[in-house]
């Protein structure tokens, strides 16, 4: 989800600290009590991580639509038998304890799914509450929930306006692009569902990113589908997610095959390149793409918002509906289930030394094309889910984008370098749109031989 990254081409919008009612809770739950039956006591625990996001999906796989390259949708197959909800007992104990671990004074209430808002607003209204009641003085929150907004009514839109959240929508792109994947479970087509529902948001002045996948039906229209999004839908934050789909008997990927709807190896990047060239020269500072700040981040040598492109991960982890928590949102597998929430804190779970081990190994498992590679510092290897594929020398571990990283950061070095340049000397990034016009003018300049 956008919104807590550490490093921007623009100012990052805050949201505002506003307290609700909700003190009654503190009547069955209270902060820092000896650990009870259901309710471990914070462990003490001096190297583990001050802040972390995890992703709370309170319906865990389940979800009013069909999308055809859902890699979430197979999880189902994990639980069976579940009903798929969160308890009140259990969002109040995964609140209090994700409250507790954060030694910052930033806390990210994370909500995905499946579809969030199949639990229905009274749910939410009562996680609002239970993090008013809760929240230690000084704490400042942010509340997310992605969603494909489909649900979003009246009621929706005024609560998520009144309590600040920022929300991600899932859209594609225009209508044949967006209906070319994202339908519901009768395959009808879901755009105009989507826009009603953004028009809701809009209309209640709530915060709201796009949240776009780059798939084999778009990937030849980035700058069509950027344009849609900045122009027509007005958003002013995007995300774009390469699809890389492959076939996941009992919930779990394996094997080297892709789905037909997956990007092309080389297709994300021209994707991104297309977009790139339109962004560089007119919307530096007014539009926030996270791959391009994530970016700008790696050649200034700050921390970027992108873990995927980060040297080790491990910070970002998944609550799914039951309390169980999994190393990340993409490895929700019985091998990286690390404990539940129950019976274990989740403090101890996120410094626990299988999660120290699944971070590092980001790293470690680096082959030797990637480490002697010249993009290394700003791709580090992509996430380790997609690296699946042979290294031109034969080894494995080579992310299956390798082609669209390598093409993508190579294109956008030099106006890298230079919003970096301008960045270090105290000078703003946008002074790149006039840098790159005076590049064009000479580019188009009659040569004299």
């Amino acid at each position: 989800m956008v919104g807590n990254g550490r490093f921007t081409t623009r100012t990052p919008r805050r949201s505002a600290e506003g307290r609700a009612s909700g003190q009654w809770l503190m009547a069955r739950i209270e902060l820092g009590t000896p650990a009870v039956l259901g309710h471990p006591a914070r462990p003490d625990l001096p190297d583990a991580p001050a802040a972390f996001h995890l992703l709370a999906k309170p319906t865990g796989a389940i979800c009013n639509l069909d999308c055809s390259y859902c890699f979430f949708l197979s999880k189902e197959e994990l639980y069976p038998g579940s009903g798929f909800r969160m308890t009140d007992d259990l969002l109040a104990e995964y609140l209090r304890q994700l409250l507790e671990a954060h030694r910052t004074p930033e806390v990210t209430v994370a909500w995905q799914g499946g579809e969030p808002t199949l639990m229905g607003l009274p749910f939410f209204r009562r996680a609002v509450e239970l993090v008013d009641a809760l929240r230690r003085p000084g704490q400042v929150i942010e509340h997310t929930i992605q969603t494909n907004a489909t649900l979003i009514d009246d009621g929706w839109a005024a609560f998520l306006a009144e309590k600040d959240f920022l929300v991600g929508v899932s859209v594609d792109g225009p209508r044949e692009i967006h209906d070319a994947n994202r339908v519901d479970k009768g395959g009808k087509p879901t755009f105009d569902r989507v826009m009603a529902g953004l028009a809701k948001l809009r209309a209640h002045g709530v915060r709201w990113n796009a949240m776009t996948t780059v798939h084999h039906a778009n990937e030849d229209d980035g700058l069509r589908v950027y344009r849609f999004l900045r122009d027509e839908l007005g958003t002013d934050f995007i995300q774009f997610i390469p699809i890389v789909e492959r076939p996941s008997p009992g919930g779990i990927p394996e094997g080297s095959e892709v789905t037909d709807r997956s990007v092309s190896p080389a297709g994300y990047g021209r994707f991104l390149v297309e977009v790139f060239d339109e962004w560089v020269r007119r919307d530096v500072g007014t539009v926030y793409v996270q791959m391009f700040d994530s970016t700008l981040a790696s050649f200034v040598g700050a921390p970027g918002a992108l873990c995927v492109h980060a040297r080790t991960c491990g910070t970002s982890l998944a609550l799914e509906h039951n309390g169980d928590v999994y190393s990340c949102d993409h490895f929700v597998e019985p091998e990286h289930l690390l404990g539940n929430i129950s019976s274990t804190h989740m403090l101890e779970l996120v410094a626990s030394p299988q999660q120290r081990a699944f971070g590092k190994a980001k790293l470690d498992s680096l082959p030797g094309y990637c480490l002697a590679c010249d993009v290394r510092f700003a791709c580090n290897g992509g996430c380790p889910k997609d690296r699946f594929t042979l290294t031109p020398d034969g080894e494995p571990g080579l992310h299956y984008l390798c082609p669209s990283y390598q093409l993508f950061f190579r294109h956008v070095d030099r106006p890298m370098r230079f919003m970096a340049g301008a960045l270090r000397t105290g000078r703003y990034a946008d002074e790149v749109m006039a840098w790159m016009a005076r590049q064009d003018r000479r580019a188009e300049a009659p040569r004299m031989d």
